[in-house]
């Protein structure tokens, strides 16, 4: 991602994270401190608390990984799973699109995407252990920040947000009634969200 900002001459940007992106995100910042504007944070954890129960047995998959592959495997790639990561506890399915779950199941069941996916889960530990360097960061330069979380989100800890707001005392915090993916049902008012922002930003 750093590569790719530099072919396209880009010096300074504000990153918009979410899941798998908040390390990414984390991780560009911290290269080149220059460079970064703005922080746009969409259900993604910086904090090990905001990693909740169902990462008990992700947790037991990093410590021993041959006695836990099945069980990470039904955890994370499970079609229950995978329509949760979605819907979470949302009680208005209705506004879903069956289609989320059921492709991304399909995909996550091709050949060699379940090893795939478990190498990748691996090495998310990486990121737990990088946490407090990315919260140091967030206290030391207090970026400019924006957090959009879905109130349905069972993935990761409903604290979470307010964790960012400790790091960064003035940072725009935004519960959606939405899930895991936001996106999903919260499009139009994210990217309000997102367009006050930078536009303030300025």
């Amino acid at each position: 991602m750093n590569h790719f900002t530099e072919a396209l001459g880009l010096s300074h940007y504000a990153l918009y994270m979410r899941d798998y992106g908040g390390p990414v995100g984390f991780r560009m910042a911290l290269a080149h401190l220059e460079r970064v504007e703005a922080l746009i944070v969409q259900d993604a954890v910086a904090h090990n608390e905001g990693l909740g129960v169902n990462w008990k047995t992700r947790r037991e998959f990093w410590k021993d990984r041959a006695a836990n592959e099945s069980a990470l495997r039904t955890n994370l790639l499970s079609l229950q799973t995978t329509r949760t990561r979605h819907v979470g506890n949302d009680p208005n399915v209705d506004h879903y699109d069956p289609d989320l779950w059921t492709d991304e199941f399909a995909f996550l069941n091709q050949p060699a995407q379940a090893q795939i996916q478990s190498d990748l889960f691996y090495d998310y530990r990486t990121n737990v252990d990088a946490y407090p360097k990315w919260q140091a960061w967030m206290r030391e330069k207090q970026p400019r920040l924006l957090v959009i979380w879905g109130k349905y989100d069972l993935s990761f800890d409903p604290g979470e947000p307010e964790r960012y707001r400790k790091d960064v005392p003035n940072a725009e915090v935004h519960v959606l009634d939405a899930g895991h993916f936001a996106l999903d049902t919260t499009a139009d008012e994210i990217a309000a969200l997102v367009r006050d922002f930078l536009s303030s930003s300025r």
